[in-house]
């Protein structure tokens, strides 16, 4: 993993954690743990209303969390019930956070190489439906990442769970002086959770100084 991503995972703020943040990812540790446990393909389907920025940050994130705590066969994939393009202060918010962001092509909905690791397969984002061929078509966990998205789409179809872990939109912040700040504390956010979850997979000593 990069050093400069390293750093920043390093300094997530996992102390703001709450129980009831814990009580709502409590499910998807269970999906996670019990395809672990049979040795199963693991797919994260992260869906928010237009796939273009907390869908992005929790795929994004999930993917090298599952790295980080050497989670093996997972595969997080993202979408929205419409494609719109990616927002450019998403990719800017990682690469500050120390992920290599190259662009694949230009355009309305343009195609991003995200890479956590020099030796790992980068996620490629681009804005696309849930249900997009790019993405899995069954034996995926839905996880809805927008409250908009979570009530509008009561069914995903070819899903095995449905699980609702809404986060605040930083679009909040869009031609204000606090967008930088907003993105990047909303992407922290979505790490720290991403993070716990997988720690409590992996079960790992490092996982038990961080969150015990």
């Amino acid at each position: 993993m990069y050093a400069d991503l390293t750093k920043t995972i390093e300094s997530l703020p996992f102390e703001f954690l709450s129980e009831d943040r814990k009580q709502i990812l409590q499910p998807l540790m269970e999906f996670i743990q019990a395809k672990t446990t049979n040795q199963q393909e693991i797919r994260l389907n992260l869906i928010c209303t237009h796939n273009s920025r907390r869908s992005h940050l929790s795929q994004v994130w999930a993917q090298t969390a599952a790295a980080y705590y050497h989670i093996k066969n997972v595969s997080c994939y993202s979408g929205g019930t419409e494609a719109t393009a990616l927002f450019p202060m998403v990719a800017e918010t990682l690469k500050d956070s120390g992920f290599k962001i190259k662009t694949l092509s230009e355009g309305a909905n343009p195609v991003y190489s995200i890479k956590y690791s020099a030796d790992e397969l980068p996620v490629i984002g681009f804005s696309k439906t849930y249900d997009d061929d790019f993405n899995p078509e069954s034996a995926f966990a839905a996880i809805m990442t927008c409250s908009q998205a979570d009530g509008g789409c009561p069914f995903i179809a070819g899903a095995e769970i449905r699980i609702p872990i809404t986060f605040e939109d930083p679009k909040i912040s869009d031609r204000t002086s606090l967008q930088k700040e907003t993105y990047l504390e909303r992407s922290f956010q979505i790490a720290a959770e991403m993070f716990y979850v997988f720690s409590q997979i992996s079960q790992s000593q490092m996982a038990s100084i961080v969150f015990n």
